[in-house]
């Protein structure tokens, strides 16, 4: 776990097969920012951005779209920004 961006950063490394489903899973938790799903070269894949009006219809497509190109995978790494917890103010 990093800082990043005034947020807590998170990376999982995941076989192409279960990208699909552990993206899913972050945008439920719902204090997810961003998610950046890139392959094992670091090339960026797909970069979501989330915000509180996102809804599962909305990430439809790009989610489609990132099960087909993670399918053709063996790995992938999701790089997730949280909402900073716990309200912390600078100054």
């Amino acid at each position: 776990m990093a800082e990043g961006d005034g947020g807590r950063v998170d990376e999982f490394q995941l076989k192409g097969e279960e990208v699909v489903a552990k993206v899913k899973e972050l945008v439920r938790e719902g204090n997810v920012r961003r998610v950046t799903v890139s392959d094992s070269e670091g090339k960026t894949l797909l970069e979501i951005p989330l915000t509180v009006g996102v809804v599962g219809a909305l990430l439809a497509p790009p989610l489609a779209a990132l099960g087909a190109v993670a399918a053709l995978l063996t790995d992938c790494k999701i790089t997730v920004v949280r909402h900073e917890e716990g309200g912390k103010k600078d100054g």
